[in-house]
């Protein structure tokens, strides 16, 4: 694999695409979860300390799908500007910012930097020309740098300008950032070299978001854990009564077809045998707790339940690798963090004892670190999507320009 650690950068000009896509408070906008910033950091700083400089690229929201009334871009709530602190603290390098991505002024400041100096330019979906991977918006793009490291594994699965695009315009000087790397040697951990038993813990709102990944690792895990939302679509597949309980009910054919396919295939798959109910979606609302197919009716489902939560324990306790996706329950309000607490915690507990852990992303990246136990696991992946196809088994084009030389 072609990275960072195979080239020298004295004395050149590195165009990185990161993924600073984080999530900004909504009213000082200000950085609120740092860790896409974090772990673009060792990559900068060995371009640095190589005696190279840095031109940094990434996207930040989806400013062409939120126009303002006027229908122009809302550049104050998407300008990467409101990253430059936060980058600059974590570097401890005062951290330039370009208002534009392309243009004369992005290019003189490139130009005008100097070893150990770091240029963050505006953000690259100010330009339609970006998502839709325009040839030309990529080369004004490549003109900005000598080399070219793609270190933002979050669009991976994008054949945008910068992510995939950009690659060919630089041959012979195109590499992967340790992000990137990282990514792609835990997702083959998993892939291709689990130690048994392996345990899959799917969670999140819906089925058909998981079909394809679910029927991937039915070909790989012993244990195949499902909760979350996506439990009651298979609840009411079996006759059970769910309440208010989200459902998709165009999906209960193929709910009762991954079962089949589970038994099939010998793999055990778990699903939750009892809810914890809410009267309406609130931290305050009126509870029960319910066999999950006996949800009142007027109430939703709204985390797994005590029962469901000893059984899916014991078996996280017990694995020697742990890929997880997915919360158990609305983790987001203390009401309901129960059963996705709990099942962080047996994932901690499993790796302290030895077993290998992936936490793929999303939400179930947030809940690990929201409890405060992100260094606790492997590894926690900063691509959900990216991440989900790559273990799906889709050739992401983020990887396969890097790869082609």
């Amino acid at each position: 694999m072609n990275t960072v650690d195979n080239y020298n950068f004295a004395g050149k000009r590195a165009l990185v695409r990161v993924d600073f896509n984080v999530p900004l408070d909504k009213t000082t906008l200000a950085v609120t979860d740092d860790a896409r910033i974090r772990a673009a950091v060792p990559t900068i700083k060995k371009i640095l300390n190589d005696g190279g400089s840095v031109v940094l690229m990434s996207h930040l929201g989806r400013p062409l799908k939120k126009l303002k009334e006027d229908g122009s871009i809302d550049r104050n709530k998407f300008t990467l500007q409101h990253v430059v602190d936060t980058t600059t603290e974590l570097m401890g390098v005062q951290v330039k910012f370009a208002d534009d991505c392309i243009g004369d002024s992005a290019q003189q400041m490139a130009k005008d930097l100097k070893a150990g100096e770091i240029l963050l330019l505006e953000n690259l979906r100010f330009y339609k020309e970006e998502e839709k991977g325009d040839e030309g918006f990529a080369q004004k793009l490549a003109t900005l740098g000598d080399v070219y490291v793609n270190d933002a594994f979050g669009t991976a699965h994008r054949a945008h300008a910068s992510t995939a695009v950009i690659a060919k315009f630089f041959a012979g000087a195109k590499m992967f950032g340790y992000v990137m790397a990282n990514e792609l040697n835990n997702a083959n951990k998993i892939l291709n070299n689990a130690e048994r038993p392996f345990t899959a813990i799917m969670g999140g709102a819906k089925v058909s978001d998981k079909i394809l990944i679910i029927e991937q690792l039915l070909n790989k895990v012993d244990h195949l854990i499902i909760g979350g939302a996506m439990a009651y679509t298979f609840a009411k597949a079996q006759g059970g009564n769910i309440g208010n309980s989200l459902c998709e009910d165009d999906k209960l054919d193929l709910a009762l077809d991954l079962i089949a396919k589970a038994k099939a295939k010998g793999v055990q798959l778990h699903l939750p045998v009892d809810s914890l109910n809410g009267d309406s979606f609130a931290n305050d609302a009126k509870l029960e707790e319910t066999p999950i197919g006996k949800v009142s009716d007027g109430y939703m489902g709204l985390d797994i339940g005590p029962l469901t939560i000893a059984t899916y324990t014991t078996i996280v306790s017990q694995s020697k690798t742990i890929l997880w996706n997915g919360p158990m329950g609305v983790f987001e309000m203390p009401t309901f963090e129960r059963g996705t607490r709990a099942i962080a915690k047996a994932i901690v507990v499993a790796t302290t004892a030895g077993a290998y852990s992936l936490i793929g992303g999303g939400d179930s990246a947030a809940a690990i670190n929201q409890f405060g136990w992100g260094d606790k696991v492997s590894y926690v992946s900063t691509g959900g999507g990216a991440l989900l196809e790559y273990i799906e088994g889709k050739e992401l084009p983020g990887v396969k320009m890097i790869m082609e030389d």
